[in-house]
């Protein structure tokens, strides 16, 4: 396959990278779909380490580049047609959302809608799921508007929240999951995307 009919996928982080890293490994050798860069806003986070170990390439950018369009026009000038969200803690301003409509997808760690939002993100998603006594928690994968976690699902997985739970034990539960689904949902939306290359 000619690599101008393979789905083209950026993506987006700001912490450590763990998701990033399964996404980079899963895609390595897929037949229909490769990583092709890594963009982060915090330069000193450790998913920049883990693009440059993987061999994909790392796009540095701020926020003002981000809301006036810089980051888009290097997305679409890489020719990127799927954007997958990893960690990634900015609002994508509506003008992307537009660029690539449902072809932004973000992973967050609780079933929406609930404990979602503005600040909610990370640890911040597990205590407040362990303060209100939730039995079980999940993560959500949804398309991207120009709203927190407000798209669209495209699909939940659950898992219970134990009695004895820290936001440390649940976090690990939570990212269980993630590296799990994570790459296998987002395969199954790649032969659609090449139908439309």
């Amino acid at each position: 396959m000619h690599l101008r009919d393979m789905v083209r996928i950026a993506i987006l982080a700001s912490g450590n990278g763990s998701n990033a890293q399964r996404l980079m490994d899963h895609f390595r050798s897929h037949p229909q779909a490769r990583i092709v860069l890594v963009a982060t806003d915090q330069p000193q986070a450790g998913v920049v380490q883990r693009a440059w170990d993987s061999g994909v390439p790392c796009y540095l950018f701020n926020g003002s580049q981000l809301r006036d369009g810089t980051v888009q026009y290097e997305l679409l000038g890489q020719r990127v047609d799927l954007v997958v969200l990893a960690g990634f803690l900015r609002l994508i301003p509506a003008e992307m959302v537009r660029a690539f409509p449902d072809r932004i997808i973000n992973i967050h760690p609780a079933l929406l809608p609930k404990y979602g939002g503005k600040g909610m993100y990370g640890h911040h998603v597990h205590e407040a799921v362990i303060a209100t006594k939730e039995t079980e928690s999940g993560i959500t994968i949804h398309y991207v508007n120009e709203r927190f976690d407000e798209g669209g699902h495209i699909a939940q997985f659950k898992c219970p929240v134990l009695p004895t739970d820290t936001r440390q034990t649940l976090a690990a539960r939570i990212h269980g999951l993630e590296h799990a689904h994570y790459p296998e949902v987002i395969q199954r939306l790649i032969p659609q995307l090449v139908a439309g290359l």
